[in-house]
């Protein structure tokens, strides 16, 4: 109690201290005639004086944020001493539970720098804003002749008489890491041959050039060959006949995988590339991704990549680019004040890559020059024209006729430089395929090379030879703009190759498999950091030699697991049955490795004296929280059984932020207590686990545990079994019948109400949000936030769509709709079941194909501000049908959403009314909102989906998807091996202060703090470990603190990566450390986040950032650590400006 006092002695001394200081600035800006002349040589008229004082303004708004600054320092480490455990709950005669306020203060604490940002306003303006084009085409399709989704294109013979064309002939093969095949089937049956047969028919010739990008592939055959071989692929790629286009682990498909994924597949094949062949990629490559995402040009331009080429672009935007000469263009991002994030892109003009499609416009012409396809061989040209083997007698009439289309395809770009790729799926995979292509196009080359009257330089080339052209006869330095060419922001999504084919199905396709995924990366996130600092320490203190350094090598296999399962047709859904299998098997695989690396790194951490370590694999120090049986089932939670010893639990948040965090174990008894490690009671809610709507799980009980974790840390609590009168707060259960007569099970020790009848509409509340309900559905239907008194109408419904009737009906990649969704209406009328307790309450919907549970925390910070909503959804009885759920509102959006492209950055959508429905529904791997001058509601999720607004005020999402036929894509097989899969989102309701139209009509738009927040709590929950010895055997526990100072709330520790040893299977002293500044939003109303939130300009000290590790280096290079960045300095400071992700080596012991 007396420190108490002193706290508040303390804190208000100084807080008297700071008003009189800013009473002192405020009489000497008033007095100081030095103040008044800072107008210059400005006229004394009224818009100077006005200026002067804004900046006066300004710099006292300056010196009043430093003041406070420096009494949250003095407070916080006044309450720092005297903070206690979380104040236990009580219930108050009225019966809605009461906790106790947050025995710490917390702070929101921005700088006004730090929001302008997002304010915008800097940059100049695009030439091509990619909304701003969807709004201008009229998307009518016409028939553009041999040119069929484009226009007949003409030239003068003469056009190149000054400057000849030069064309690259560019070979490659097209790999996919599993898509009809399996990744290991793919490779024995047709990659390592091509890879084989391009060692030794690229030696034949100097003048032959190859292009090759799935690190995945490359580096399984480089495993299985040997020195001799991998010395010749060396002189290949040093005398530039064979280049590593993009590098990456595959190619990612860009609506479904998040950054985290897409950065570090990249690390991994840049990694390997440096380490194998030491070559480092200078162009991007990515013809088949289905429509392309603005964070991709970012994450190469930050690698140092020079330029990069898309294909998979809507017709109509490629009709359009093509007739303005905007096929290439400086790609920028739409964030960017300047331009540091420009890259060379190139967009191919036509319907495909493969070689019909690529020499120009006319496809029956370019496939006569496919020499795969000469007569006798298996496959042929549809166009019915087969090519024709190059003699001395055709030469000459074959040349000038492919010439003319060279020509034409030239007109649309605006240099004499013309890429020409020449390959297609899985090409070149045998001997006689290299002979065919490369003896027929040296023949063709050699002829016009020899007509100096034709103005045409032919050759092979690889993707960098093409661009280094472009860049030399422009006469600038690789990566800088061409001049005239234009600059371009914004993305290319949605995709459709032809007529009304969306490619937005494969957002959703497969959803089970894409919640897995995100469950993985936030499992190699966490296991990659705790390994990290787990072998720091240990290295520290001289027990590197004990710590099972081997589970290096399960980082590896998960780190190349995650990567594979980013290929285009993984995480897309798009592959076949007997592949999405294999991916599962590699994800559940790394999933349990992780565990086992987390596990074993906790372990270490939190033994108070480390001499007693000892690792025993077979007798793990820590159980897992949860186990999947298969690859395609849902998780079990562990249950803790409880015996007279007390049981230890250690949680590890994955955070960098400390928090208040809500833990659920499961225990097989009602009589538990929680305690801090100190044996302090800490708040808790006892409440039933459920089998279905009215079965209760017998013997098994959740307790729920409010603790504060440390940020990346370890915190040790412990459960006892308790006999006496210390029971835990039991939440009391209402179970609505709905009139079915359904058996109900009744659990001990918890208190529930059967009713019959359906439920009157009822809220939930907490001191932030209240939340109503429709009785007899269980859904959502309004909020209101705290202090407010508009009720704001949000309510949800559950939609199906079904498919066309013609013949082209909806498949993995395709979404055709018949028509607008139709409510879903079950066989029976939904069971409800509401449970309300202190910590949290929730209200379950059990229907035919859905179940929904809607969670409210009654706890501080960020928990407490949004709603938890989780559906599980099993639509494995439907035929032909999409599963969607749909927030209606009265937020005046009009026709505007915003969805994030891979949880790095938002992107501003318009329903464009001109397009069909399905045009308009756009990938959502981390959140999409709606907004108007009042009010933004976001929903957040943890998994991929395909999500629009259809109507103002409105936002869906599809959840499931069941077709039972192909879309004539080459998948050859519908999607009908749907899974039971939860998806878990969070509602968000946020009040905007200082939104204004001209800024919303901007193309830019940013999440909030809390919604950055938000989203990282839903995507890295705290992992429970139940230590697995009992009280009398176990050494001392420790809660494991690792960070010394708290962090700017806008920077994210994306990764603590230990890089490879020369020995691949071993770690190296070295890591990297992988930051993020986010962008936010600072006009949405904050609250108490729970923590104390400060943001400090983008500079950070990393050099006391580990608490008990010394930063013995720190070396700034690019993303995938590739090329140093200045030279490495003493300072231990850094900076970053917003939206940047930064790459640092570091030595830490």
């Amino acid at each position: 109690m007396k420190l108490k006092k002193q706290v508040t002695v303390c804190g208000a001394a100084i807080f008297c201290v700071a008003v009189f200081s800013l009473y002192l600035m405020l009489d000497r800006v008033q007095h100081d005639p030095t103040r008044h002349q800072s107008g210059g040589n400005f006229p004394r008229s009224q818009i100077s004086v006005l200026q002067n004082r804004i900046e006066q303004l300004e710099q006292l708004l300056e010196e009043n944020h430093e003041i406070i600054s420096h009494i949250k320092d003095s407070v916080l480490e006044l309450t720092a001493h005297a903070e206690g455990q979380p104040a236990l709950p009580r219930h108050p005669l009225n019966g809605s539970w009461v906790l106790p306020a947050e025995s710490r203060p917390s702070f929101l604490s921005v700088s006004p720098q730090d929001c302008q940002f997002a304010l915008g306003g800097k940059g100049q303006s695009p030439d091509l804003q990619m909304l701003a084009v969807y709004s201008l085409l009229p998307f009518d399709n016409q028939d553009g002749g041999v040119w069929k989704q484009g226009f007949d294109i003409t030239y003068e013979p003469n056009e190149w008489d000054t400057e000849p064309l030069q064309v690259f002939v560019v070979p490659h093969s097209h790999n996919d890491p599993g898509w009809i095949k399996t990744f290991d089937k793919y490779y024995y049956d047709q990659t390592q041959h091509i890879l084989n047969s391009m060692l030794l028919k690229m030696q034949e010739d100097p003048r032959r050039r190859f292009i090759w990008s799935e690190i995945s592939f490359f580096s399984k055959w480089w495993d299985n060959i040997s020195a001799q071989k991998r010395a010749a692929v060396r002189r290949l790629v040093g005398n530039g006949q064979l280049e590593m286009v993009t590098g990456g682990w595959v190619m990612p498909d860009e609506a479904n995988s998040h950054y985290f994924a897409m950065i570090d597949q990249l690390i991994e094949g840049h990694q390997w590339l440096e380490k194998n062949i030491g070559v480092t990629p200078r162009s991007g490559w990515a013809v088949d991704p289905f429509g392309y995402s603005s964070t991709m040009p970012y994450l190469l331009k930050r690698s140092n990549l020079t330029a990069m080429l898309i294909q998979r672009v809507h017709y109509t935007i490629k009709k359009h680019f093509a007739a303005t000469q905007n096929l290439e263009f400086m790609w920028r991002q739409t964030w960017d004040p300047d331009s540091s994030t420009d890259i060379l892109c190139h967009m191919m003009p036509f319907y495909s890559y493969d070689v019909p499609h690529t020499c120009g416009p006319d496809p029956k012409i370019c496939c006569q020059f496919d020499f795969k396809r000469l007569p006798g061989g298996r496959i042929n040209c549809p166009w019915k024209v087969p090519p024709r083997a190059i003699t001395d007698a055709n030469v000459a009439e074959r040349a000038q006729l492919l010439l003319d289309q060279y020509r034409k395809k030239s007109k649309l770009y605006r240099s004499k430089v013309l890429l020409v790729p020449l390959g297609d799926d899985f090409r070149y995979d045998k001997p006689q395929e290299w002979d065919a292509q490369f003896l027929n196009y040296q023949r063709i080359f050699d002829f016009l090379n020899s007509r100096p009257d034709l103005h045409v330089q032919a050759q092979f080339g690889t993707l960098s030879d093409y661009f280094d052209a472009l860049y030399k006869k422009v006469g600038i330095v690789p990566g800088m703009r061409p001049p005239g060419f234009p600059v371009l922001t914004g993305d290319f999504f949605s995709y459709a190759d032809r007529e009304d084919h969306y490619w937005t199905g494969y957002f959703t396709s497969r959803p089970f498999y894409k919640s897995l995924d995100r469950v993985l990366e936030s499992h190699l996130r966490g296991a990659e950091i705790l390994y990290s600092l787990a072998l720091a320490h240990a290295r520290r203190a001289g027990a590197d030699g004990r710590y099972p350094r081997s589970d290096y090598a399960l980082l590896t296999n998960a780190r190349r697991n995650l990567g594979l399962f980013q290929h285009h047709d993984a995480i897309a859904g798009t592959a076949k049955e007997a592949v999405a299998v294999d991916y599962g098997v590699r994800l559940l695989h790394s999933l349990t490795n992780l565990k086992r690396v987390i596990i074993n790194a906790a372990h270490y951490l939190v033994l108070g004296d480390k001499d007693t370590y000892h690792h025993n694999p077979a007798a793990p120090f820590l159980g897992m929280d949860e186990t999947r049986s298969s690859q395609d089932s849902l998780p079990e939670r562990t249950v803790v059984k409880l015996d007279t010893s007390p049981r230890f639990l250690v949680v590890f948040n994955p955070l960098e932020q400390e928090h208040l965090s809500m833990v659920p174990v499961l225990v097989d008894t009602p009589h538990v207590r929680v305690l801090s490690e100190e044996g302090q009671p800490l708040p808790s809610q006892l409440s039933a686990v459920w089998n279905s709507a009215t079965d209760v799980v017998p013997d098994v009980y959740q307790v729920s545990v409010l603790a504060r974790l440390p940020a990346l840390g370890l915190r040790v609590l412990q459960l006892h079994k308790s006999l006496d009168g210390h029971a835990t707060p039991r939440a009391s259960t209402r179970l609505y019948l709905h009139g079915r007569d359904v058996p109900v099970r009744q659990p001990e020790a918890v208190p529930l109400q059967v009713f019959p009848a359906a439920a009157e509409d009822f809220c939930l509340e907490n001191q932030h949000l209240q939340a109503c309900f429709l009785g007899r559905t269980g859904l959502l239907q309004s909020l209101r936030q705290a202090g407010e008194q508009q009720v704001h109408r949000v309510s949800s419904e559950f939609l199906v769509y079904g498919t066309r009737t013609s013949k082209d009906k909806s498949g993995a990649y395709l979404f055709l709709p018949d028509g607008e969704a139709k409510p879903y209406t079950p066989r029976d009328p939904p069971v409800v079941r509401v449970m309300e307790g202190p910590l949290f309450s929730e209200v379950s919907s059990y229907y035919q194909h859905v179940q929904t549970v809607v969670r409210l925390y009654n706890v501080p910070g960020v928990e407490g501000l949004s709603l938890d909503v989780s559906c599980l959804v099993d639509i494995r009885d439907h035929i032909n049908k999409e599963l969607a759920l749909r927030f209606s509102t009265d937020i005046g959006s009009d026709d505007t959403f915003f969805t994030d492209l891979n949880g790095f950055q938002i992107q501003a959508r318009r329903y464009q009314r001109k397009l069909p429905l399905q045009a308009n529904f756009y990938p959502m791997p981390a959140m999409a909102y709606i907004q108007d001058v009042q009010s933004r509601l976001t929903l957040l999720t943890a998994q991929a989906l395909g999500v629009s607004s259809l109507h103002s005020g409105q936002l869906e999402v599809i959840l499931d998807r069941r077709l039972m036929q192909d879309d004539n894509r080459g998948l050859g097989q519908g999607l009908k091996d749907n899974k039971r899969t939860w998806n878990r989102f969070r509602l968000l309701l946020e009040r905007r202060s200082t939104a204004n139209k001209v800024q919303d009509e901007r193309p830019i738009s940013f999440p909030s703090l809390l919604s950055h927040i938000t989203s990282v709590h839903l995507n890295a929950e705290a992992l429970v470990m139940p230590v697995a010895l009992e009280k009398p055997a176990l050494p001392a526990l420790r809660s494991f603190v690792p960070l010394a100072i708290t962090l700017p709330c806008d920077f994210h520790i994306l990764n603590l990566r230990t890089l490879q040893a020369e020995d691949d299977s071993l770690p190296s002293a070295e890591a990297a450390l992988i930051l993020h500044r986010k962008g936010f939003d600072c006009s949405l109303e904050a609250k108490n986040l729970g923590f104390n939130c400060t943001t400090s300009q983008g500079k950070l000290s990393l050099g006391g950032l580990f608490q008990g590790l010394e930063l013995g280096s720190l070396q700034p290079t690019s993303l995938t650590l590739m090329y140093p960045l200045g030279t490495a300095s003493n300072s231990t400071n850094i900076h970053l400006e917003p939206m940047e992700i930064a790459t640092f080596r570091i030595r830490l012991g």
